[in-house]
C-alpha cells in the first residue's frame, strides 16, 4: 500500500518532504519512527498526533487486499509466578488499544470445545520445573495432546514462551504448545519468541510482532499499531519490574530459635511513597546485588581492573566494572548458553569439547552447583577482556518471595520470610545470592529495589468457604497473610493450618501468632508435623492421612486447598496424600480421585504456590 501525505496541516514543503519520504519507509523504519515520536512526548499525546496524522494519510490499498480478518484475539496464559499472565494482559491491552476485541483467559479457565472456534490465537505459558507446564495449563495441554484435540486449519496463533535457561528443558512447555498448533493445523500469525529470566525487551518486541502482523492482515498501518503499543504500555503504574522502587528495610529479625539448624529471616518493608499495593497471595520481587566477596575472588582470578568501564545494558549504559558484577550480572549460576558463548571467547578446547552436543549429561553434570568463579579457575588462563566476558553474562534476575503480610492489617508494609541458603558444593561454600545477602549485609534503615508481582494464589471469593493450608517452613508466608486479611475482614468461614519444621522448640515460625488466632477463633485447627523431633520423621502429608476423614469432609463442604513450599518434595507429597484421602474417604479409584482434583483446580479450590 501506498502512504501519501494530502490536506495536511504541514507546509508545501514539509508536505512533499513527506510525500517523497513515506513511499520509501520499510515496515520496521516506520516502527522505529512511531517509537521516536511517541518517546518524545507522552503516550497518549504522541498517539493523539499520530492519529492526526493519519486522518491526512490517503491510503491507496494494493489490488488484491485479501479475505477478511476476524478483529477477534483469544489471548491463553499459563502461569506460575504471574509473569505470563502480567504479559497476556499486557497483550490484551496493547490489542484493545488497536480496536481488537480480545478475550484474555487463563487456560485452565478457557473451554478447550471452544478452541475450534478461535481464529487468532495468542499462547502466553511459562515452564515449570524440567519442562513441566504450570497448573493452570495442565489441563489445556492434555486436552491439546489428546485424542480429542480438533483440526484447526482457520486458526492463527502465536506463541510467547517463558523459561528459564539454566534449566536443561528451557521454554519447554512453550515449544510444546507452539509445535502442536502447527500439527493441528494452525498457521503461525508470528514466530514463537522464548524468554530467559530477563523477557521484558523480547516480550515487547513479540507483541509488537504480533500486533504488526494482525494489522497488516487488516489493512492498517503498522507504526499506528505501534504507537498503540506505547500508549498501552504508558498506563502501567509508575513502580514495576523494569521500575522498581527503593523501599526501606524496618525491621530484619532471625525467626529461629538459638541452637537451630536454619536461620530464617522476617523482613518488613516500607511502601510509603511508592503507591503500590498487593493482595494475599501475591510476592514481592527483589533486585539484589552479589556476595562482595565472591566478586573480589573474581576480580583477583581474572586480575582485571574492578575500576574498568564496561557496559551493562543494551540501553549502552556503562558502569566500573566491580560495580557491574555486583549489581547487574549473574555470576552464581552456569547455564548451557553462556557456558557454549563462554567455549567460544576462551578458546580452551577443554572447554569446548565439554559443549558438544554428545556431552550433553557432562555439561549438565559440571554446571550443576558451580558457579562463574569455577569456570575461571577450571578453564583458564582467559584471554578475553573484561568488556568481552560480561557480555556473554546474564542479568541478575529478581528474586521472588511469598508475601507474608496483609496491607489492610499493615498499611504501608509489606512482610517477607526468607530462608537463608548455605551448602557446600565441589569444595567451597555457596551462598543464596537474595538470602543472604538478607541475612548478613541488610541492616534496618538499608534500601531494598522491590515490586510487586501479582499471584493467582488467592483467598475465595465467599469469607464463608472453609480453606485448609499447607505450609511447612518459609511455605507459611502466604498463610500468615491470608490469616491477617481475615481477621481483618472478619471473615466466618473455618480455616486449617498444616504446618512442619525441624523442631518444635526452635522452628515454629510465627508461634506466638498462630496461637492466638486459634484462641481468637481466627483460625479453627492447626496441626503440626516436626520432623527431627521424633525417632521416625513425620512431614505434614501424614498428619494429612491421619485426619483423612475430617479433611475430606472438609473438601465436601467446599473447602479451598491451598500449598506453598517445596515443589520436587512435599507439595508432590501433599499432593499424593491428597488422592489417598479422597480414594480412601471417597470410596473411588485412583482415577476418579485425580478427576475429583482436577475439578477442584477448574473451580480454583486446589491452588499451589510452589518453587
Amino acid at each position: 500500500m501506498q502512504l501519501q501525505v494530502i490536506n495536511s496541516p504541514f507546509n508545501q514543503e514539509q508536505a512533499e518532504l513527506l510525500n517523497r519520504l513515506l513511499p520509501t519507509l520499510t515496515e520496521s523504519q516506520k516502527i522505529w519512527l512511531s517509537g521516536y515520536l511517541a518517546a518524545a512526548q507522552p503516550a497518549i499525546q504522541a498517539v493523539s498526533a499520530l492519529g492526526t496524522l493519519e486522518a491526512h494519510v490517503a491510503e491507496v490499498p494494493t489490488a488484491n487486499a485479501g479475505p477478511t480478518v476476524s478483529k477477534e484475539v483469544t489471548i491463553l496464559y499459563g502461569s506460575q509466578t504471574g509473569n505470563a499472565q502480567k504479559l497476556a494482559g499486557k497483550a490484551g491491552k496493547t490489542l484493545e488499544a488497536q480496536g481488537f476485541q480480545v478475550t484474555v483467559s487463563s487456560m485452565s479457565d478457557f473451554k478447550p470445545n471452544n478452541l475450534k472456534k478461535v481464529q487468532n490465537l495468542l499462547i502466553v505459558a511459562s515452564t515449570h520445573g524440567e519442562g513441566e507446564p504450570p497448573d493452570n495449563a495442565l489441563s489445556f495441554h492434555e486436552f491439546l495432546y489428546g485424542k480429542r484435540a480438533p483440526k484447526l486449519d482457520d486458526l492463527r496463533f502465536s506463541v510467547l514462551s517463558l523459561g528459564d535457561s539454566s534449566y536443561e528443558f528451557f521454554c519447554q512447555t512453550g515449544k510444546d504448545f507452539d509445535q502442536r498448533l502447527e500439527q493441528l493445523g494452525g498457521t503461525r500469525l508470528y514466530p514463537r519468541v522464548d524468554c530467559d529470566l530477563d523477557f521484558e525487551e523480547p516480550a515487547s518486541k513479540w507483541i509488537e510482532g504480533v500486533l504488526g502482523s494482525l494489522s497488516e492482515a487488516k489493512g492498517e498501518s503498522v507504526a499506528l499499531a505501534t504507537a498503540a503499543a506505547t500508549q498501552a504500555q504508558a498506563t502501567e503504574s509508575v513502580y514495576s519490574r523494569t521500575n522498581p522502587f527503593h523501599a526501606e528495610v524496618l525491621e530484619n529479625l532471625n525467626l529461629n530459635g538459638r541452637g537451630s539448624n536454619k536461620e530464617t529471616r522476617h523482613l518488613e518493608i516500607s511502601l510509603e511513597g511508592s503507591g503500590l499495593t498487593y493482595e494475599p497471595g501475591d510476592s514481592l520481587g527483589i533486585y539484589p546485588q552479589n556476595d562482595p566477596d565472591l566478586v573480589d575472588q573474581l576480580l583477583e582470578e581474572t586480575k582485571w581492573n574492578p575500576e574498568e568501564a564496561v557496559t551493562v545494558n543494551k540501553e549502552g549504559d556503562v558502569r566500573p566494572l566491580r560495580e557491574a558484577l555486583l549489581s547487574h550480572f549473574e555470576i552464581t549460576v552456569l547455564t548451557k548458553p553462556f557456558l557454549e558463548q563462554a567455549a567460544k571467547l576462551s578458546g580452551n578446547e577443554a572447554l569446548r569439547e565439554l559443549t558438544l552436543p554428545e556431552n550433553k549429561e557432562k555439561l549438565k553434570e559440571y554446571a550443576a552447583g558451580r558457579d562463574v568463579l569455577d569456570l575461571i579457575r577450571d578453564f583458564g588462563p582467559w584471554n578475553a577482556s573484561a568488556p568481552e566476558f560480561v557480555s556473554i553474562l546474564r542479568k541478575l534476575p529478581p528474586r521472588l518471595y511469598s508475601i507474608a503480610s496483609s496491607l489492610s492489617a499493615n498499611p504501608d508494609e509489606v512482610h517477607l520470610t526468607i530462608g537463608a541458603v548455605r551448602y557446600d558444593a565441589h569444595g567451597r561454600e555457596r551462598k543464596g545470592v537474595c538470602s543472604i545477602l538478607c541475612a548478613e549485609r541488610l541492616q534496618p534503615g538499608d534500601t531494598l529495589p522491590i515490586y510487586i508481582q501479582r499471584s493467582h494464589f488467592r483467598l475465595p471469593e465467599n469469607p464463608s468457604t472453609p480453606i485448609i493450608m499447607v505450609g511447612p517452613g518459609t511455605g507459611v508466608a502466604p498463610f500468615r497473610a491470608f490469616m491477617q486479611e481475615r481477621e481483618e475482614a472478619g471473615a466466618e468461614g473455618k480455616s486449617w493450618m498444616f504446618f512442619g519444621d525441624q523442631h518444635f522448640v526452635t522452628d515454629f515460625l510465627y508461634q506466638t501468632e498462630w496461637q492466638k488466632w486459634l484462641k481468637d477463633g481466627v483460625l479453627t485447627k492447626m496441626d503440626v508435623a516436626f520432623s527431627r523431633d521424633t525417632a521416625e520423621k513425620v512431614y505434614v502429608q501424614h498428619r494429612m492421612l491421619e485426619h483423612s476423614k475430617e479433611l475430606f469432609a472438609w473438601l465436601q463442604e467446599g473447602a479451598a486447598f491451598y500449598v506453598c513450599g517445596d515443589k520436587q518434595h512435599m507439595a508432590r507429597d501433599v499432593h499424593n496424600a491428597l488422592l489417598e484421602i479422597i480414594e480412601k474417604e471417597g470410596g473411588v479409584s485412583r482415577e476418579e480421585a485425580e478427576a475429583y482434583l482436577a475439578d477442584m483446580k477448574k473451580q480454583k479450590r486446589y491452588q499451589r504456590d510452589v518453587y
